[in-house]
Formats: C-alpha cells, structure tokens, sequence
C-alpha cells in the first residue's frame, strides 16, 4: 500500500492547528506501512481553494489536520484526498505512523473560528 499523507506543522515539526496558515507542510511517502520519505514544503500563499489543489497536485492522498473549515474539506475530496481532522499535537511523523497502524483518533476540529 501506497500513501502519501500531508501534515500542516510548524517550525519544530509538530502538527499546527491552524490548516490555512501553517508554516509548512510535511509530506510523507508511505509503503507497505512505513514512511519511506519525508520532507517539509513552505505552502503556497494562503487563499481560498488554493491548498487542497496545490497538495493534490503534489499526489497527496490523506491530509491529518487538527482543523478544517467545511468548503475546504469539499475540494480535497473533489481531488480524492481524503481529511481526517481532530487530531492530536504529535510530530507529523506520530501521527502518519499513528495513522496507518490505526492507534490514532481523529476526534475533534481544533479550528475555532
């Protein structure tokens, strides 16, 4: 199995909340249940609908956020990328790793506005 999976982190690695305004994004190639790749991309500058195609493009398959607005849900999944949101405050890595065993809980939308 193959994913690549994006994390919005900050400048430490570890998830940032804030999906729209992070400081970067963390891909992580995914095979056969470990990560293979990992590297951080600065993201585009932050504006509607932008993110979920500029990550799609990139061959994204799941984005783990802590937060989301609704609309931007809608296009990622337009592209077929699956978002899973509420999770918790680990290093992108945790959470991909978390991820794919499925001991991680997405539970919540950490997004307050």
């Amino acid at each position: 199995m193959k994913k690549k999976i994006a994390v919005p982190v900050d400048e430490n690695g570890i998830l940032d909340g804030h999906f729209g305004h992070c400081k970067y994004f963390a891909l992580i190639d995914i095979e056969n249940g470990k990560i293979v790749k990992e590297e951080n991309v600065t993201p585009p500058p932050h504006e509607p609908g932008v993110l979920p195609k500029w990550l799609a493009g990139k061959g994204v398959t799941d984005v783990l956020a802590g937060g989301m607005g609704h609309k931007a849900i809608q296009i990622f999944n337009y592209n077929d990328v699956n978002v899973f949101v509420g999770a918790p405050k680990l290093s992108a890595s945790e959470l991909a790793l978390g991820f794919i065993e499925k001991s991680i809980e997405f539970t919540a939308n950490y997004c307050d506005h």
